[in-house]
This record gives structure tokens, C-alpha cells and sequence, in this order.
């Protein structure tokens, strides 16, 4: 082959079914690995797993699951802007060590408008504040659980003043005594002019023993990033978001090596009210794409075009780089500019997360595996006898229309925000099924737990060394059927691993 011919043809594609991790000599215990890694440059995770931007995989529930177990949430589009900064509230409200802005209610509120509150946000009661956020009272589910007459109001049921309160800045050990002490929920924190300042609740405390892994900022609340893109209100749903306590910006478009893709990361990396949240940039599949984010300002690059079992690009566009090698290639860019690299789609088993770690990755976004979960917003389908979810792409036809009938957020990521109708629009993905899984904490802990597996075997204690000593043999065709179970009629599945 001549040199243009080798220029041309010479990169080989490998994709996860087309390698194995080699044994090495260890002396590692599997419960001892340590599989804590980094998102991006400022966010960690104790499990270096994400869930997928995707409609039918991530909204607040997932996100806030996600980060319970230790990995990420990113909060899918196709949504309004303001609706996907609703979601980003709903998780950093979701716990925290206090919080910085309660939800509250006037005492002229109805008992039904508390009904819609605590609805709304997953609470047992909210404090009473007047116009000046001067503490009034508490309402909470035990005042409010023998009122049948909903139009009542708060300032007939709420507990008055005096109230057990605290200090802002009070110490954690402190609080949680007050609360047992006085066997209270809610701790309000008061100013020296009775102005409510924070909360903190019982909960808060539980969930801080019952999550030890869980990813949090530096204020106790869950992580969470979201995805945006690059067209129309793209500038504004990025604001709103980091309004809302959004810790990662992702932006997230189909091809991220493009003029306009790198042109929002910089204003972002630039803009002073963001200057506290982390961007990653993607997707790309080349060095020279990741280098291009690097280069941008970008703090992790999210790699993958075409690997995702609902992903018809390679197909539709022939365009592509098998997942491996498209992290291999995108990793030698980032490694030496210390940004991480988030590899996106194509895993199809545990063995696969470790797998894309060796290659370069520092973590991985799943959709497919996380898709059938209990948390996650897709739609739950009886078929057979037998539980599925609904699992789309985010270029699929489906998506281009939203579980509500509106329009859609989803079609820029593909480049076609300007097709204005479903016919002229040409899809990227399909619309499937994945089996229910049930909830995220079992699988993930199977994920998780494979991946340890991984690490005993490489003879590797953290991510880090994972990726320093992993090494890959390339199999062939027979080598991966005989790496899955063979020559047997299976009879019952293990809950981490289905037939192929």
C-alpha cells in the first residue's frame, strides 16, 4: 500500500468485542479496588460511571440515584430550558448538608398549595416566612395529616413560634443533636433578626450514612450535570443551569470537532458566573478532535460517534471510529493536558467499563444499561409475559417529539435544527425495548463489582493503575464466542450477564 493508500486507509478500528484485558501478577483484593475517578478537571466520582443524556435514561430521578451510588447524572435536552433547570433544582435540593434556600410558603397559602409544594419537591413540610423572610413557623406533614379541609389556611395549622432553631454555620455534630434532642425533622438556621437563612433536616443526616459514596459539592449537595447545545437558547439554557446549581455543563452534540461546538466551550470557560462549573465538550472520536476541545478550554472530552446499540450513524452517515480506538485516539490528546475522558456508548457488559479504561477513559456514560432501571423516565412495557422500558435515541424520530406533545430540543444535536418538519428530518438513531431491570442500586453495584473483578485481575488497586498497567490482546471472531457461554442451553441468567 503506497503512502496516500496508508494515510487513507491505515487507522484500525477496534471496538470491545474485539479485545480481552490480559491477566497480570496481583495482589489485589476485589472489595479492596478503588474505582474513584474523575469526571472532569474539578469533579470526582467514587465509581466512574455516568448515566446518558438521553430522554428515556436521565431526568432528576436517575441523576439523583446516580449520584447516591457515587457516579453522575446528566440531565437529557429535550426538555425546555427552564423545565431542565427545574430538574437540576430538584437534585441539588435533593439532600444536602443544609439548605442554603428552602422551600417556603407565606401563612396565607392554602393547606392545598403545601400539598403541591411538597408534591413537587419530594419534602415533609416547608417553614413559614413572611415578605421579609422573617420566621413565622413550620408546617409539616404532621399537621397538615388529619385536616381534610384543603382551603384552609397555613397560618391555622402551622406550629408557631417558638421553634426549635440554630445559628447559620452551626457544626453538622451539633445540628444532628439538636434534632435528637428536641426529636425535630427540621432544623431552621436563623440570622440575628429571625430571617430564615438555611434548613437542616433529619434526613439529610440518614442518607449521609445510608450513601457514604455519594457524589456531593462542597456545600453536602448532589452532583448532577446537565447537556446543552450549541443553537437557538442554547447560551440561555447554560445560564439558567448554572443559576440552578449545575456542577457540569456538557455540551452535547452529535460532532463535537466543529467550528461552533468550540466556540461554546471557550464563552463558556470565559463567562464569569460560570466560572464555578466545570464543560465538557463532545462528542469526538479523533485526536485531533479532542486535541481541538483541549485547546478550547474544555475540562473533560466525551468520546463516542456511532458506538450506542440505539445509534444509527455509522450507518445512516458512514461515519465512525470503533469505541477503543476512538478513546485510545482521543486519550493521547487529553493525558498530557490532565483532561479527562469520558467514553460514551458501546458497553454492553461490566467487562467493558474496564476495558474502556485501559484504552483511556476515566469514565464511562451508559445508556442501554441504565435504561431498564427503575429510576429511569422511560416508560414501562409488559410484552410477553416479561417487563421492559422503552429506550430511544436522541436522533430517533420519537425523540424529535416530546413525551408531552412539544416541540423538541433534541434535533440540533444532530445538526438539523433547521428542519422544520418530522418527514424532512433524518433520523440517527431507533426507538426499542431493554428488560426492567429494577432499581439502579443493583445494577450499578454489579457494574461496580465487575469492575473490581477487572482490577484483581490487571493486579491494579485504583483507576490510575488500571490504566497504567492494563494491557489488551486482540481475539478473533472464535475468541468472542468463546468468551461468552457455549455448547450449553442456558437455564437461568446471572444478574450480570443475559444472553446474547
Amino acid at each position: 500500500m503506497d503512502a496516500s493508500l496508508d494515510e487513507k486507509f491505515g487507522l484500525l478500528g477496534l471496538t470491545f468485542d474485539d479485545v480481552l484485558l490480559l491477566p497480570g501478577e496481583s495482589d489485589v483484593v476485589p472489595s479492596a479496588a478503588e474505582p474513584r475517578s474523575r469526571v472532569s478537571r474539578r469533579v470526582e466520582v467514587a465509581v466512574p460511571l455516568l448515566s446518558s443524556a438521553m430522554d428515556t435514561v436521565t431526568e432528576s430521578r436517575m441523576a439523583i440515584a446516580m449520584a447516591r451510588q457515587g457516579g453522575l447524572g446528566v440531565l437529557h435536552r429535550n426538555l425546555s430550558a427552564e423545565e431542565q433547570a427545574t430538574q437540576v433544582d430538584l437534585v441539588k435540593r435533593s439532600e444536602a448538608g443544609m439548605v442554603t434556600h428552602p422551600v417556603t410558603c407565606g401563612p396565607e397559602a392554602t393547606l392545598a398549595e403545601v400539598d403541591v409544594l411538597c408534591r413537587h419537591y419530594r419534602i415533609s413540610g416547608v417553614p413559614v416566612v413572611d415578605a421579609d423572610a422573617t420566621l413565622l413557623g413550620i408546617v409539616t406533614n404532621r399537621d397538615l395529616r388529619f385536616e381534610t379541609d384543603r382551603s384552609r389556611l397555613v397560618r391555622d395549622v402551622m406550629t408557631p413560634l417558638p421553634l426549635v432553631t440554630a445559628p447559620v454555620g452551626i457544626a453538622p455534630d451539633d445540628a444532628m443533636a439538636l434534632l435528637a434532642r428536641h426529636k425535630v425533622e427540621k432544623l431552621p438556621l436563623v440570622d440575628g433578626a429571625g430571617r430564615l437563612r438555611g434548613l437542616i433536616t433529619v434526613k439529610d443526616f440518614v442518607k449521609r450514612e445510608q450513601y457514604p459514596l455519594a457524589t456531593k459539592d462542597d456545600a453536602g449537595r448532589l452532583r448532577v450535570a446537565a447537556a446543552v447545545g450549541i443553537f437557538d437558547d442554547a447560551w440561555k439554557r447554560a445560564m439558567l443551569l448554572v443559576e440552578a446549581g449545575v456542577d457540569v455543563v456538557v455540551v452535547d452534540m452529535a460532532h463535537g470537532h466543529s467550528r461552533a461546538v468550540l466556540d461554546m466551550v471557550a464563552r463558556l470557560k470565559a463567562e464569569p458566573a460560570a466560572a464555578s462549573v466545570d464543560v465538557v465538550g463532545g462528542n469526538v472520536a479523533t485526536r485531533a478532535a479532542a486535541q481541538a476541545l483541549v485547546d478550547a478550554g474544555v475540562d473533560g472530552v466525551k468520546v463516542g460517534v456511532g458506538p450506542g446499540s440505539i445509534c444509527t450513524t455509522r450507518v445512516v452517515a458512514g461515519v465512525g471510529v470503533p469505541q477503543v480506538t476512538a478513546i485510545a485516539e482521543a486519550a493521547a490528546a487529553c493525558a498530557p493536558a490532565g483532561v479527562p475522558v469520558v467514553g460514551d456508548g458501546g458497553l454492553q457488559h461490566s467487562g467493558d467499563i474496564a476495558k474502556a479504561l485501559v484504552a483511556g477513559a476515566d469514565t464511562v456514560m451508559l445508556g442501554s444499561l441504565l435504561a431498564g432501571c427503575e429510576e429511569s423516565p422511560g416508560e414501562l412495557v409488559f410484552s410477553n409475559g416479561k417487563q421492559y422500558k422503552s429506550y430511544r435515541g436522541m436522533g430517533s424520530l420519537g425523540a424529535q417529539q416530546t413525551r408531552t406533545g412539544t416541540r423538541s430540543f433534541s434535533k440540533d444535536r444532530y445538526f438539523q435544527n433547521d428542519v422544520s418538519s418530522t418527514e424532512q428530518f433524518v433520523p440517527e438513531g431507533v426507538e426499542g425495548l431493554v428488560p426492567y431491570r429494577g432499581r439502579l442500586a443493583a445494577v450499578a453495584h454489579q457494574l461496580v463489582g465487575g469492575l473490581r473483578q477487572s482490577m484483581f485481575y490487571c493486579g491494579a488497586a485504583t483507576v490510575p493503575q488500571l490504566k497504567e498497567r492494563g494491557r489488551f490482546v486482540r481475539i478473533t471472531a472464535a475468541g468472542l464466542k468463546e468468551s461468552h457461554p457455549h455448547d450449553v442451553q442456558m437455564v437461568l441468567e446471572a444478574p450480570n450477564y443475559s444472553g446474547r
